[in-house]
């Protein structure tokens, strides 16, 4: 597998790859998701030319180290600003492109990314700048810095373009975390932290025998899976992607999987909910005439994988010509660049069947016939140069094989730090054993390895702790969206909530049928049972909200600590709720008694409505 060269730089990297494929399509993207209304391309020497006038016109603007905040849709233009960046010497700032309608909603995150990453320059096309004034009307910091519009600039300066004089060292661009678990932190990604990671993922996920890769991803390129795994490697290594804005995607799935069909694509994936929507909303007329069997490498990634999901896609999707064994699940997140661990080509990955209970206590134990038992999917070994260990919970000590704990990693491909945050850099990316070996990045998951194989349970801040057990939000979560058919799947989430003297567990969930339709009291008698049978839990508060309305990153990740604040603040929108705390209204049924072992009912958290 071709590998970087000493001291290269990701424009030398880059731009070797686009001269050799001036002629080819390499970027291909299908505006309405199906090319029904026509695909926009841009072969290598098209992308080339165009980011080396755009680093022209940047370089006007901007100087080498400036931040520049992408706000470009996903498309063509996108990818030409982005590039355009690395060949300017400018830090690149992917921030989530503003919807005119949904303004208001969105920018508070936008504010948060142009405080912390003060930009020189903002990139957007030229449609999308007549925005301006609405957006500095909401974020005053937006109207400071000069607007480029990428699709209006004169590709006959290409010629004046000059090569940066960065190091290897050298930023490349900030990508900021997803918010799931709080407020978004500026990754800071160097060009060798990137080189690394697209090596490992050439290595892992590119075979030697692969004489044509193609790509079909419709993965938000503002985050690290999207642009890193779908719109860099493709560079790095020299072959077509196709891709669609993630929109077209939630809309119809059919879309993706028309594209893998029609494209004869090799790599495709995203997290685990967009395999289940392929599942329940793909019809069998659209799955008629699709040809997967081409399809290698089936990733899965960014939240946790299911063992049931991926027993179902392949079975809905076995007519069309999909192996199981193409299913490759693999970890990583944006502050190691994207990609840490992920499995073997073709060989479908290992699960682990075990007692919930030891889980629970941070073992391992395998489950027997009549045990209560959870599944764990592998997500396969450390990437090439790299090292990982699982540290106690808590702790600076690894522990054994076979023990849950914090998964730590070390290797080129961990970043620098956080933006202008030294002292969270220091925290979670300069950790060190009790022997003083390191610096890790914590990674704030909890995992275990069991023959070389990395399985992840949750996040520690995850983690519901009640009557001084452990408990997987996912897990409870997947109780609750299978307890009625009037529920969504993938659309829950469970926490807890102080009480005072005790944590109470509160579920907010979201109902696929409308208000008029839904028979509540049914449900939340369903729910309390599931959860109270297979947890052992009395459920505190339950909250039926809208499709929708589960608050989920861009990429899909449920946000646990956002829903959690909206609960408190009072601010969910609810559709219905049930509290242990209130007496039933006239005609409704009694309450429950609480499960074996579980506290009984307080009266709700300070700040719960």
């Amino acid at each position: 597998m071709v590998g970087s060269a000493a001291g290269e730089t990701v424009v030398d990297r880059f731009g070797g790859v686009l001269e050799r494929l001036a002629g080819s399509v390499m970027y291909r993207f299908l505006a309405d998701g199906d090319g029904d209304g026509g695909a926009a391309v841009l072969t290598g020497g098209a992308l080339d030319r165009r980011a080396r006038a755009i680093a022209v016109a940047l370089r006007e603007r901007a100087g080498v180290g400036d931040r520049a905040l992408i706000l470009c849709p996903p498309g063509i233009d996108y990818v030409a600003a982005f590039f355009g960046c690395l060949y300017a010497g400018v830090v690149a700032v992917p921030a989530y492109p503003p919807d005119r309608g949904l303004l208001a909603r969105m920018i508070p995150r936008l504010v948060a990314v142009i405080d912390d990453a003060d930009p020189a320059v903002v990139l957007a096309p030229a449609a999308d700048a007549v925005m301006r004034e609405e957006i500095a009307a909401l974020a005053p910091g937006a109207a400071v810095a000069p607007w480029l519009a990428v699709d209006q600039v004169d590709e006959a300066a290409a010629g004046q373009w000059r090569r940066p004089g960065a190091g290897s060292g050298d930023l490349a661009f900030l990508q900021y975390t997803s918010g799931s678990t709080g407020r978004p932190k500026g990754v800071m990604v160097s060009h060798a932290n990137l080189l690394a990671n697209l090596a490992a993922i050439s290595q892992r996920f590119v075979g030697d025998g692969d004489e044509d890769p193609s790509c079909v991803i419709w993965l938000p390129p503002y985050h690290d899976m999207g642009l890193i795994g779908g719109l860099l490697e493709p560079a790095y290594l020299g072959y077509q992607v196709t891709f669609m804005s993630p929109f077209s995607f939630l809309k119809r799935p059919a879309r993706w999987l028309r594209a893998i069909s029609d494209y004869r694509a090799t790599h495709a994936g995203g997290p685990n909910f967009g395999y289940d929507l392929c599942v329940s909303k793909v019809s069998e007329e659209e799955r008629a005439g699709l040809d997967l069997a081409g399809w290698q490498v089936a990733f899965s990634g960014a939240e946790p994988v299911r063992a049931e999901t991926l027993d179902r896609f392949a079975g809905a999707f076995a007519p069309q010509g999909f192996r199981r064994t193409a299913f490759y699940p693999c970890y990583g997140m944006a502050e190691a660049t994207l990609l840490i661990s992920s499995g073997r080509r073709g060989a479908g990955p290992p699960v682990l069947r075990v007692r919930a209970g030891a889980l629970a206590q941070h073992r391992v134990e395998p489950a027997g016939p009549g045990d209560d038992a959870r599944t764990l999917v592998s997500c396969g070994q450390v990437v090439p140069g790299h090292r990982l260990v699982v540290v106690s919970p808590g702790g600076r000590t690894a522990v054994p094989d076979g023990r849950v704990g914090e998964i730590w990693v070390a290797g080129p491909s961990i970043a620098r730090g956080f933006w202008g945050r030294p002292g969270d850099s220091a925290a979670q990316l300069g950790a060190r054993l009790a022997d003083g070996e390191g610096p890790f990045l914590r990674t704030g998951d909890l995992g275990v390895v069991d023959g070389g194989e990395l399985y992840v349970t949750g996040r520690i801040k995850d983690l519901i702790i009640i009557a001084g057990k452990n408990h997987y939000p996912q897990d409870i979560e997947r109780t609750v969206e299978t307890a009625h058919p009037a529920l969504r799947p993938g659309a829950g989430i469970a926490f807890s909530v102080d009480a005072g003297d005790a944590e109470r567990l509160v579920v907010v969930q979201a109902v696929g049928v409308s208000s008029a339709r839904l028979e509540a009291g049914a449900v939340f008698s369903a729910i309390r049972a599931a959860v109270s049978e297979e947890h052992g839990l009395s459920v505190h508060e339950v909250v039926l909200v809208r499709a929708g309305s589960i608050p989920k990153t861009s990429s899909g990740k449920l946000q646990r600590f956002s829903c959690k604040q909206a609960y408190l603040a009072g601010t969910l929108g609810a559709v219905a709720r049930w509290s242990a705390a209130e007496p039933p209204a006239p005609g409704a049924p009694a309450a429950e008694p609480p499960a074996a072992g579980a506290p009984a009912a307080e009266p709700p958290a300070a700040g719960a409505s």
